[in-house]
């Protein structure tokens, strides 16, 4: 069942930014920061780590994922370490995927150019 439930969830997900795309003129970058504010926005009513526990890893795929991570690690951390917890912990769950993308560009862009 938690196969169904996760692939529903992140269909979910990809329907609605399609039919955000096909609807108005946001780009997909405008696109992908709404997903991060809106997962960010749920985690801080504790809504996101129900979604996580009715879809499992569906919900920790999609974009929506990474905004619940930026704030959950923040908010964790700022009841340790104050205010200056609130930018260590953004970075503390985040930081793999954060330097991944940054070593992947980085190789891919040693072996393709980019078009006019």
């Amino acid at each position: 069942m938690i196969y169904l439930n996760a692939f529903i969830f992140c269909g979910f997900i990809c329907l609605i930014g399609q039919i955000i795309l096909d609807n108005t003129k946001l780009t997909p970058g405008h696109v992908t920061t709404l997903f991060v504010v809106i997962g960010a926005f749920l985690d801080i009513f504790d809504i996101y780590d129900k979604i996580i526990k009715w879809a499992g890893a569906g919900a920790m795929v999609p974009i929506t994922s990474f905004g619940h991570s930026l704030i959950h690690g923040a908010l964790d951390k700022a009841s340790d370490f104050g205010i200056y917890g609130l930018f260590l912990g953004m970075f503390d769950l985040t930081s793999t995927g954060i330097v991944a993308a940054i070593v992947f560009a980085f190789l891919l862009s040693l072996f393709f150019k980019p078009h006019d």
